[in-house]
């Protein structure tokens, strides 16, 4: 059975806070971090001052770096962490949208879960009064959610959103190009998940579920939500099949077709069972014809300390690769 994971913490209710004071400590210069209400903004860049489509992205924490490592030059002006695993405040929101604002819009950025959505709409509105215009996409890539009734969760192809939007705007692009190049991505992304240990929340004496000796959870969710179904504990090549071969049926991706492919660990995975698990993701892709043409691998949308690995695959074009390709400097990206 499973067991609770020991976590180097002080108060487990001041876990967010202190760690964005850590957060500030580490980049000073490069991030800004606001206490109350919370969020996260880049810091004043004198070469990227013009008036230009400002994006903002959050959700609970417990996920980093998404979203908070992705804020910088090339990527998000702005996030709002909300506590562990819950969704940030309206007010959050709201305040974060105000000060980044530049004079052409906001961008919210919000992954399919209810409370994100719905406090991101009443932020709008109310920085809709003072002549603020905001627009968003919300990002659903979970194939395992496919069948929900919420509509499927947002995952980790919210980072080649960031990154794509974030670089079209620095070029220029308006609001609702924004928009549209967004949800083009999140109609052409995908991501399936597995654990094989579950995470444990802060100051908490049981982990968030139970796994058998020799269970996986297969399309697990990045709060610790039960997937689909269990699978029995394998090596690397049956498990990654289990994420690839859904992945490639619900793109319909055919031969000669390039994607953007993100291995990421769930916070608790090593450097070596994810490249491990990259191998086999790229030999099967080799073999059904198809070019991997970026890669990320590492722990980007962590769900705490998580042991397991999502694949995303998003079909690319020569425009999408073009604004991955475009400088970024952020804590968790930069090229």
């Amino acid at each position: 059975m499973s067991v609770a994971r020991r976590q180097i913490v002080n108060d487990p209710l001041d876990v967010v806070p202190q760690a964005l004071r850590g957060l500030a400590r580490q980049y000073p210069g490069v991030l800004e971090v606001h206490e109350d209400p919370a969020f996260v903004a880049a810091a004043a860049d004198p070469e990227d001052a013009a008036p230009r489509v400002a994006l903002i992205a959050g959700g609970g924490s417990g996920h980093e770096p998404m979203h908070s490592g992705f804020v910088g030059r090339g990527m998000l002006d702005a996030s709002v962490p909300g506590l562990i695993f819950s969704s940030p405040t309206a007010a959050q929101i709201e305040a974060a949208t105000r000060a980044v604002d530049r004079g052409r819009g906001v961008l919210h950025v919000i992954k399919n879960y209810t409370g994100d959505v719905m406090n991101f709409g009443i932020a709008a509105e109310l920085v809709a009064d003072d002549g603020i215009e905001t627009a968003r996409v919300i990002v659903d890539d979970d194939l395992a959610t496919e069948d929900a009734g919420a509509g499927r969760r947002g995952t980790a192809a919210v980072i080649v959103v960031e990154k794509a939007c974030g670089a079209a705007a620095a070029r220029g692009a308006s609001l609702s190009e924004l928009v549209e190049l967004g949800e083009g991505i999140v109609g052409n992304a995908r991501t399936m998940a597995l654990a094989v240990e579950p995470l444990t929340h802060p100051g908490a004496d049981q982990p968030s579920f139970a796994l058998g000796p020799d269970e996986v959870e297969l399309g697990v969710g990045i709060h610790g939500e039960r997937g689909v179904g269990k699978v029995p504990f394998a090596t690397a090549d049956v498990l990654t099949g289990h994420l690839v071969d859904p992945l490639l049926r619900a793109l319909s991706l055919e031969r000669g077709e390039r994607v953007i492919a993100i291995v990421n660990g769930l916070g608790a995975t090593h450097p070596l069972e994810l490249s491990i698990v990259f191998d086999e993701l790229a030999g099967r892709l080799d073999d059904a014809g198809i070019e991997i043409a970026r890669s990320l691998v590492g722990t980007y949308v962590s769900a705490l300390d998580m042991g397991g690995v999502s694949i995303t695959l998003v079909r690319a074009d020569d425009a999408l690769l073009d604004l991955w390709d475009a400088p970024v400097r952020t804590p968790a990206l930069r090229w």
